[in-house]
This record gives C-alpha cells, sequence and structure tokens, in this order.
C-alpha cells in the first residue's frame, strides 16, 4: 500500500519531492506504535495457546466439542482487526470501505470457525452426511474434501492445508507490517528501497496473502464469495494510489513505477534506479 504524503494546498514547488533511499531513524511514536502491534501478535500467540489447553483433543476435537466457542470467535476477531485497522490506518473513503468489507470477512470467518458453521450445515446434507461428522479435523473442508477422493488421508490433507495456508498468512502479515513500517519512516517521501523495492503495494499483496490463506484454511461460502470482491477492491485502491503518487511526484514515480510491479515481485530494472537517484 503505498500512502498517499499529506495533501498540499500551495502551489507545486520548483524542487521536486525528495525520494527515499535510505532508512529513515524511527519516531519515538512510530517505535511506541510498533510495541503497540507487537503486543497485539503476542496477545494472538497467547490467545492461540489458550484455544489449544481448552481443547486437550487437538485436531481430533469432535463437532460438539469445538463448536459454540463464542469467547474465542469474539477475541480472534478482534485482535485481527485491531492488526487490520492498525497498520492498514484508512483515511480515505474507499479506504473505509475496502477495511469495513476485510473486517465483514473475519468476522464472519471466526464465526463459522468457532461459533456457528453455516457453511457445514448446508454442505453436510449434500454429502449425505450428519454436520455432527464435521469435527475439527474435517472442518478443513479443502483436506476433507480431498481424503473424499482417496487421494490423501485426513491427517495429511490437514497438514498440508495447515502449512500452506499458515505460510501465506504469515508472509502476508509480514508484507503488511514492513510496508506499513516503511511508510510511515518515510514521512512524506517517495520510499523505493527495502520492500518497496520489490513491490509498489506491499501492503495490499499482504491482504490478499491473508485472504488467500484463511481461504485455504478454513473456506466458507461467504469468505469465499467475499475474496474476489476483497482483491478486486483492493486493486482499484491500488491503481487510485499509483495515479494520486503519480501526480505528487511526477516523472520520478513513473519511473520508479515502470521497475516495479505492483503486486508481485519482479526483476527491479537498474535503469529505473538510476533515474531515480
Amino acid at each position: 500500500m503505498a500512502t498517499l504524503p499529506p495533501h498540499d494546498t500551495s502551489n507545486t514547488p520548483a524542487v521536486p519531492p525528495a525520494i527515499s533511499t535510505t532508512p529513515t531513524r524511527w519516531s519515538p511514536g512510530q517505535t511506541l506504535r510498533t510495541g503497540i502491534w507487537a503486543a497485539v501478535i503476542l496477545l494472538a500467540v497467547a490467545a492461540l495457546i489458550i484455544t489449544l489447553q481448552e481443547h486437550p483433543g487437538g485436531m481430533r476435537e469432535p463437532f460438539q466439542a469445538w463448536y459454540g466457542n463464542w469467547r474465542s470467535m469474539a477475541l480472534a476477531s478482534l485482535l485481527f482487526l485491531a492488526f487490520l485497522f492498525g497498520f492498514t490506518t484508512p483515511r480515505r473513503r474507499s479506504e473505509w470501505r475496502n477495511a469495513g468489507l476485510t473486517s465483514a470477512f473475519f468476522i464472519s470467518l471466526f464465526t463459522e470457525m468457532f461459533g456457528i458453521p453455516l457453511t457445514i450445515y448446508l454442505l453436510a446434507p449434500a454429502l449425505g452426511l450428519p454436520a455432527s461428522a464435521f469435527g475439527l479435523q474435517e472442518s478443513h473442508l479443502w483436506a476433507y474434501l480431498l481424503s473424499r477422493t482417496g487421494l490423501i488421508s485426513l491427517g495429511r490433507g490437514v497438514y498440508s492445508v495447515m502449512a500452506l495456508s499458515v505460510a501465506l498468512i504469515g508472509l502476508g502479515v509480514v508484507l503488511l507490517a514492513t510496508g506499513w513500517r516503511q511508510v510511515h519512516a518515510g514521512k512524506g517521501q517517495l520510499v523505493t528501497t527495502g520492500i518497496y523495492g520489490y513491490l509498489r503495494h506491499p501492503q495490499y499483496s499482504g491482504l490478499i496473502l491473508v485472504i488467500l490463506g484463511f481461504n485455504i484454511q478454513w473456506p466458507t461460502l461467504l469468505t469465499l464469495a467475499m475474496a474476489p470482491v476483497l482483491i478486486v477492491m483492493y486493486v482499484r485502491l491500488s491503481r487510485q494510489e499509483d495515479r494520486g503518487l503519480e501526480r505528487e511526484f511526477g516523472e520520478p514515480y513513473r519511473a520508479y513505477a515502470r521497475g516495479t510491479n505492483a503486486f508481485i515481485p519482479g526483476k527491479w530494472q537498474r535503469k529505473a534506479i538510476r533515474e531515480l537517484t
């Protein structure tokens, strides 16, 4: 997410805006805020440990023991919403709209993950099974459906699904947090180094990876339907930011954009670096 600098109503200066090519020392406020969100992550880990301790059966938890856990649903939703709004810091109407839809994605996800599994209630009759047949392992629906084909056991399917989803979610969180740190450390300058040397919108890339990761780990009808809408909205928002940054920084940003992909890392063009510097 390439954050726009503060709006300037004065005449355009003759000197082009500064370009940040070296790391900037963190201010006390940035350090404090980073510490707060690090604490949020630690709380999330602690909540996971508490949840596992309350369910000693592990991945073999039966349907009745796993669902209806509204405390875990509320805690997971609050933690992810705090993380989302802490690192995206929406300001414009379009950013608030995207943040609101992403919030709805997480709330609906955790409601089905811990509370009422609406998708399972609708899917079970189609498979000729009672909803109670879906314990914690079986609720990883991609793993369960793969096991039904006979290609892989349920246990291995769950392991594969969890490994892939956790990798995507972890990478997404890193991109989101790293992009946020660099943008705020740049203090309104055009940031072109670090993660921004590989992606123009690492924060949006991170959010998309988190959305995909959760849909692999715990797919639901609502989140599967919302994911394409969210991805399109973040792509559109990134294009709006590209246009705004081009108006703000002119040719330096156009040269940077020619050498750096928006979402998927590509080969960095050294010619673009020379044009920027």
